[in-house]
């Protein structure tokens, strides 16, 4: 029986009906300006209203192609309350990665940023995307703060093609404000809501359909594990909108619970601690790397944290060194918390489970939220092992999601239903579980490079690479980094015929640029006579690990 009661409705449908609960109270602030639940309410209306006239129908993916802006949120329920699915894709990502979601979204609209206009263009040759919507920053930020920051009302030259309409989002909103028809499309729990992108198990990237139960529980887990959601409270909006986890606790379960969302579009350590001093906000989370960059920020060194309620961490894997230095600094500040690590995967929106409030255990991720159950079994089976056994971590629950969207075989590959009816998430991560329930994860089954709390998959970037034509072959590897942990880094065989040389290095680069996002592309490449392969013909990356690992201790060492 669950512990904890979930609506059979939609994501808009609740955070209507809290906009309706706590008229008065803040949603969210962006760049000084703060919305209440009212208006924001009205908002999701007058969108959602802009959307029907545009024709988009029930089920009808919806491309939003942005960072932490309120036109993000505001789209994000306005298709939740027509019916259509949010289709969430990172606005940093290459031409290709790009086009790729649209191909398998299948919609009609596609939402960016004005200054990407040139690139949503190109992306969205020879797809289904009918009208290109551009948003800018500085339509919901006061004329005086524009200036401020720096901001402007671009004027975007790009022309639409031949049956492509370019509308900027004030054009788009005008037509909301003469529709008259605000009312819900019925959604329920089950329907999908939205679509996040993950590599699964093999790297391949996949888009996984997430339905509004998913989220909806997820939000209600939280708040019950986390013990300090709560209405009128404020939380640091950092983790971006595109991400499980800034998604699914950053948005959803602060806006469920009446917290008011502070926005931050893009994480700077300067910023970021300004708005800790400013702002005063009572939760926080991210990933390590924010957590290491503000513990060696000049502006935090008189920040007063006693404000704070609950700090979490996930996203990627948190050393205890991290964590006991982080427990240190929110003390010095006067914070009564301490920093809690979730543990969780794209394939279940984010975090399943968490460390318990003051209580840590040496090495733990916490223990499983209200309704998720956590189980170990022998890799490749479903042969459960013995507590404190290592094997691959599986997990079911009510914020499992629906499937691979418009893949079945891959989605076969990591669900499966047992005996009693219950669907089971391979995750493709190796832990245990000891006799009291709490979960510890060692290491992970997948290829899979994490860079500041993003997953990079090897064998993406090793194909962007390969895409220029002086690249025979590659093979991309994690390597230690100051700031993201872990970063990409790529080895090079040549094609006859070509030399290499720092050109032709930043050439690749560049070329790579135009299929992968931003925080993909390699930290360093070096080419090589060869590349070493495994007895079945495989590049053998574990041998290049040895390799960098060697050769930069020996640098470290001169």
């Amino acid at each position: 029986m669950s512990e904890l009661q979930y609506p059979d409705t939609g994501m808009a449908a609740c955070v209507l009906a809290q906009c309706e609960k706590t008229k008065d109270a803040f949603a969210y602030e962006f760049m000084g300006k703060r919305v209440r639940y009212r208006e924001f309410g009205r908002q999701i209306g007058e969108c959602a209203a802009a959307l029907r006239n545009m024709g988009i129908e029930e089920d009808e993916c919806v491309t939003i192609c942005l960072p932490n802006i309120p036109q993000a949120l505001i789209l994000l329920y306005a298709v939740n309350a027509i019916g259509a699915v949010a289709n969430m894709v990172h606005p940093l990502a290459g031409d290709a990665e790009v086009k790729e979601s649209l191909r398998l979204g299948g919609g009609r609209l596609l939402v960016g940023v004005d200054r990407f206009a040139e690139k949503l263009l190109r992306a969205s040759e020879d797809t289904g995307i009918t009208t290109i919507l551009l948003a800018n920053p500085a339509d919901y930020v006061p004329v005086w703060k524009r200036m401020a920051a720096k901001l402007s009302e671009q004027a975007v030259e790009a022309e639409g093609r031949k049956n492509v309409t370019v509308l900027k989002w004030q054009d788009f909103l005008s037509h909301g404000r003469k529709e008259g028809n605000r009312q819900l499309t019925p959604r329920k729990a089950t329907d999908g809501a939205v679509i996040l992108y993950s590599g699964g198990t093999t790297g391949k990237r996949k888009g996984i359909l997430l339905t509004n139960y998913n989220f909806n529980a997820l939000a209600l887990q939280t708040m019950d594990a986390g013990e300090c959601v709560k209405p009128r409270c404020r939380m640091l909006s950092v983790m971006p909108v595109f991400h499980g986890f800034g998604l699914g606790i950053g948005i959803h379960t602060a806006l469920m619970a009446g917290c008011e969302c502070i926005l931050i579009p893009q994480f700077s350590v300067s910023a970021y601690a300004k708005l800790l001093r400013k702002y005063r906000p009572n939760v926080i989370a991210g990933v390590p790397t924010i957590f290491e960059a503000l513990l060696c920020a000049k502006k935090m060194r008189r920040v007063d944290l006693s404000c704070l309620t609950g700090v979490f961490c996930g996203g990627d894997s948190l050393s205890e060194e991290l964590k006991n230095k982080v427990d240190i600094f929110l003390a010095e500040h006067g914070a009564s918390e301490q920093l809690r690590e979730g543990y969780g995967t794209t394939e279940c929106v984010t975090a399943s489970c968490l460390t318990p409030r003051y209580v840590y255990r040496r090495g733990s991720i916490g223990l499983p939220f209200p309704d998720m159950r956590y189980r170990i079994v022998r890799p490749g089976t479903e042969e459960e092992v013995p507590p404190m056994t290592e094997g691959e971590i599986c997990l079911s629950g009510p914020t499992v999601m629906a499937c691979y969207y418009r893949d079945p075989e891959e989605t076969a590959k990591v669900i499966y239903t047992d005996a009693d009816g219950v669907r089971w998430l391979h995750t493709g991560d190796l832990g245990k579980i000891d006799i009291d329930g709490y979960v510890y994860f060692t290491q992970r089954l997948k290829r899979v490079i994490i860079s500041a709390g993003y997953n990079v998959y090897p064998s993406q970037v090793e194909n962007a690479l390969n895409a220029h034509p002086a690249v025979l072959n590659s093979c991309v590897i994690g390597v230690p980094d100051d700031f993201r942990i872990e970063a990409p880094y790529a080895y090079l065989l040549l094609r006859p015929g070509y030399t290499e040389s720092p050109e032709l290095l930043a050439e690749i680069r560049e070329n790579c640029r135009k299929y992968v996002a931003e925080y993909a592309l390699p930290r360093g490449m070096e080419v090589r006579d060869d590349l070493p392969k495994t007895l079945v013909g495989k590049v053998a990356y574990r041998e290049l690990e040895k390799v960098y690992e060697q050769e930069h201790q020996a640098q470290a060492c001169e």
